[in-house]
This record gives structure tokens, C-alpha cells and sequence, in this order.
């Protein structure tokens, strides 16, 4: 009972499937945003030099990781949260570029990981735009 009432409230997808990847999505994002606050070498040192303010935009990149990941589970906010994630992703790109293009610059990692991160991102860009879709909701026609 209390789940179809959070359901309802959420107007949760009806595939049990396609509501675990809403929370996935919802703890991915949040929990990688927070992580640009609490570990923001790490984003510091995958930014190129070309892009002007490294600090701030790891901080302003992270802030909108954890407000997507929120609002992925407002209704009202579903969609257009999904949009800015995948927004968020294709803008956040060229650092993942950097990375694979300069592998000496993180030897802890390996090449191959590297150049995997590219392929991932397409998934997460995915993921993002199919699990926030109104079509695929409650009551959707």
C-alpha cells in the first residue's frame, strides 16, 4: 500500500525495470556531484587547460550533477531534468577527451579504462534521456 501511495506521488514508471534505473540515475548523479565537493582534485586534474575556470566550473558542474539528480524524481521536473543531464553530459565531454588523449597525465588509470570513459558517457547520455521520458510513465499515453 505505502509503495503505490510513493508510487502515485512520484508517478513512477510502471516497469519495476525502468523505476530502478530513475533511482539509479537519481543516486548516480547525486552521489557524483557531491563527489565534485568533497574530492575536487580529481576534477581539477581531469579539466584541459583550455577551459577557463577549472575550480568553478567543478563546483558549478557538480551543483547541477546533484540538482538533476534530485529532480529526476519531481514529476513536474522529470523531463526537463533529464534534458540538463544530458546536457550536462555532452558539455562535460572534453574532459573525458582530454583524459584519453593524454593517458601520461593519470598513470593510475589504465589506457584502456581511458578510452572505455568515452564509450560510457554515451551510456549515461542514454540512460539519463530514457529513464526521465514522459512516454514511458504512469498514466502517459
Amino acid at each position: 500500500m505505502m509503495f503505490h501511495t510513493i508510487s502515485t506521488a512520484l508517478q513512477l514508471p510502471t516497469s519495476r525495470i525502468k523505476t530502478i534505473a530513475l533511482f539509479g540515475l537519481a543516486a548516480f548523479f547525486i552521489n557524483v556531484g557531491i563527489d565534485h565537493f568533497v574530492n575536487p582534485d580529481f576534477y581539477l586534474n581531469i579539466m584541459p587547460d583550455y577551459l577557463p575556470l577549472h575550480l568553478e566550473a567543478v563546483y558549478i558542474s557538480g551543483f547541477f550533477e546533484v540538482l538533476g539528480g534530485i529532480c529526476v524524481l519531481i514529476p513536474r521536473l522529470r523531463a526537463a531534468a533529464g534534458w540538463g543531464l544530458v546536457a550536462l553530459l555532452i558539455v562535460v565531454y572534453p574532459a573525458n577527451i582530454h583524459m584519453a588523449l593524454n593517458p601520461d597525465l593519470f598513470p593510475e588509470i589504465a589506457v584502456s579504462l581511458l578510452y572505455i570513459r568515452l564509450l560510457f558517457q554515451f551510456i549515461f547520455i542514454y540512460w539519463a534521456y530514457s529513464a526521465t521520458r514522459p512516454s514511458s510513465l504512469v498514466g502517459s499515453h
